[in-house]
């Protein structure tokens, strides 16, 4: 268990300005009568996988990681594993651990931690080593703990230049699906049980606001999600600078399916906004409250009243970790529930004019866009925008030109944030 306190939070800033479209995406708006002397072309296709970058996310070291039903693999990573000496990054880590997701088709969600209950803070030990630097061990929920001290102001230093570094090498990675950062316990923004000193263990409000603007500086391709436990005035920066909500981050959830989840969790979710997935992914990890909450997860009848799939389109999921679950449900019942998240894409005509080019419209029928650049493309042929833009519920009609295209043509989707082996596929049944 990571939290047993319900914390109230001011619900403001429900929308922020991340959620407007960039100009540089702006589409005609066609419609049918637009693509009238165009021909009708039939489509046949089905969604028998779950997506990249969606669904359900293993450990990286899990015995169950080649699932059929597996696209990304969850890993922490330790800040001294990188770093060993000042301004010495040696990333071999990194690429071992991005390379064997990739070299089983899958892409990972990457999480950077401090403090971890139980074992050594992960900060490199030149900085411990500083004047004014001071090791700290406390119990944190029953094991001894070693803290970051944040006063140190080589720590800071580092820990921005780390993010810039990391952005500088892997912002375009595609092996690299998602990243995550934070502080405290697990970088999961909460020191309930623990040793919990303002600036000291948790780094101030003034420095995380200045982190979070570098990282929106820094990283232009890769998302980056905090937990929504930055909610709390305790210990996220939101509150004294307000205007950090309109940065385009993500969230995660690291009690999703909880008993309480409609109180405070579903409180934190609002704090940051219910428009926050169509710029950025929200995910999590299922609830560790208790054993049931584990074994009953992903019941096809749901738990606590509340169904996943219910859950997963009310909040816009993408992902979910889910470590335990191929040892409570049958790899069936967690592909069904994993295909449920993110987005889904439907053809819903393909038009082609010989000798000028296609038309394609295509719609998002899943609950949350994609979060990289991906095209409808004719032949090889790409068209003028990207589908990262449509969101849920939404349709667009979009001209490919190409005066190769015929009604033989093949037509598919192409995104080149992928890893050998993966595709996106798209439902259509057009005649």
């Amino acid at each position: 268990m990571k939290r047993l306190f319900l914390c109230l939070l001011p619900l403001f800033l429900a929308a922020c300005a991340c959620t407007d479209n960039p100009e540089s995406n702006e589409l005609p708006d066609y419609g049918d009568s637009d693509f009238a002397d165009y021909t009708a072309v039939a489509v046949k296709s089905e969604i028998t996988d779950v997506q990249p970058m969606t669904g359900i996310v293993l450990w990286s070291d899990s015995g169950a990681v080649k699932k059929d039903w597996v696209t990304m693999e969850f890993a922490y990573m330790l800040y001294n594993d990188v770093c060993t000496a000042k301004d010495s990054f040696d990333w071999t880590p990194m690429e071992n651990l991005l390379s064997k997701a990739a070299s089983r088709g899958h892409q990972v969600v990457v999480r950077f931690r401090y403090s971890y209950p139980g074992k050594s803070c992960s900060v490199p030990d030149y900085i411990k080593e500083q004047d004014d630097y001071e090791v700290l061990w406390a119990k944190a929920e029953g094991s001894n703990t070693e803290y970051p001290d944040w006063r140190c102001t080589e720590l800071q230093r580092f820990h921005m230049e780390f993010h810039r570094r990391f952005a500088e090498k892997y912002d375009k990675d595609p092996r690299l699906a998602f990243l995550e950062t934070g502080f405290g316990h697990w970088a999961e923004y909460h020191v309930y049980d623990g040793k919990f000193i303002a600036g000291r263990t948790f780094p101030t409000k003034d420095f995380q606001a200045e982190f979070m603007r570098g990282m929106s500086e820094w990283f232009k391709e890769t998302t980056w999600s905090i937990s929504i436990d930055a909610a709390d005035d305790t210990y996220g920066p939101f509150h004294k600078y307000p205007d950090l909500l309109n940065l385009t981050f993500g969230n995660f959830d690291d009690s999703f399916m909880c008993s309480d989840h409609d109180g405070y969790n579903k409180e934190c979710w609002q704090f940051f906004g219910t428009e926050r997935y169509k710029k950025a992914p929200l995910g999590g990890e299922f609830s560790y409250y208790s054993n049931y909450d584990q074994q009953h997860c992903l019941d096809a009848a749901g738990m606590y009243g509340r169904k996943f799939e219910d859950e997963v389109a009310k909040f816009h999921m993408t992902f979910i970790i889910g470590n335990d679950q191929p040892g409570k449900q049958t790899d069936a019942r967690i592909k069904q529930a994993a295909m449920s998240m993110g987005y889904r894409f439907q053809v819903d005509a393909f038009r082609v004019k010989p000798g000028t080019g296609a038309a394609v419209k295509v719609s998002n029928v899943g609950v949350a866009p994609i979060y990289r650049d991906a095209y409808m493309a004719v032949d090889g042929k790409r068209g003028e925008y990207s589908l990262r833009n449509i969101m849920p519920g939404e349709s667009k009609w979009i001209k490919i030109d190409s005066p190769e295209i015929t009604e033989e043509s093949v037509l598919a989707i192409e995104c080149d944030h992928l890893v050998s082996g993966q595709k996106i596929q798209f439902q259509a049944g057009v005649n």
